[in-house]
């Protein structure tokens, strides 16, 4: 029978509150620390962990472990960090594949949530004890692509969409709320026929729509967005008629 994990949560942003909400739904062990706390806690309870998820920001991961966490190799705690990009050899890497707001979820949402595991970390199971959530490997050497596709479909969406609720409201005198049956569908569109969820002037090929929608968008920044999308979309027709 594995014993029961004893995990010591390192941080206060939002993935680190998630998590700490997580374990508590779950019943599982869990201590704290933060910013602020005494470097006498810190030293405490890493000596009780036997999982040590250091959740901060990427570039301070390597320093933290190295100034603090310094531990005795015979009693050492397995060192976690959640990064998506970062490649380092003193934490194994587990990326949730989630968007993590304010608001704490429910315990299905975070059951939910696939682990992106290093390619040499150890078994989910001994890795991360007590979590259901469905996990996969990957490459350290692939993990800067696969970061940048994240960035790309999550983050980047997020500010066009964004940029159309705050201009509906602000411009065109709109309720954001008008738009997002559009959102809701698209995302049922993406889900059903990923290849086929594309529509409009880029698809028909509209030029004339397409000129006009930059015009519009004259002393905008989302102009050079707009363009840009425009350029990489023919570079992927070109591709696809090679």
């Amino acid at each position: 029978m594995r014993q029961v994990p004893q995990y010591f949560v390192i941080g206060n942003g939002r993935v680190a509150k998630h998590f700490r909400h997580y374990f508590s739904l779950l019943n599982l062990p869990v201590s704290t620390w933060q910013r602020g706390d005494s470097l006498e806690k810190l030293q405490n309870n890493a000596a009780l962990a036997s999982h040590i998820l250091v959740l901060i920001s990427d570039q301070a991961i390597e320093n933290f472990i190295q100034q603090h966490l310094s531990l005795d190799p015979k009693t050492k705690p397995l060192l976690i960090h959640f990064s998506g990009s970062l490649v380092t050899e003193y934490a194994y890497g587990a990326h949730p594949l989630m968007s993590f707001s304010h608001q704490l979820y429910q315990l299905d949402d975070y059951q939910s949530i696939p682990f992106i595991l290093d390619h040499d970390a150890p078994d989910f199971a001994d890795l991360l004890p007590g979590l259901p959530n469905p996990h996969v490997r990957l490459s350290k050497l692939l993990k800067a692509k696969y970061h940048a596709l994240c960035v790309l479909g999550g983050n980047f969406s997020c500010i066009l969409w964004q940029k159309l609720f705050s201009s509906f409201e602000k411009e065109l005198n709109l309720p954001a709320h008008i738009a997002h049956p559009y959102l809701l569908q698209q995302t049922k569109n993406l889900f059903s026929d990923a290849k086929s969820a594309l529509t409009g002037p880029l698809v028909r090929n509209d030029k004339n729509t397409i000129e006009k929608n930059i015009q519009a968008l004259d002393a905008d920044p989302f102009q050079d967005i707009y363009k840009s999308f425009v350029m990489c979309y023919q570079k992927l027709i070109k591709e696809e008629v090679v």
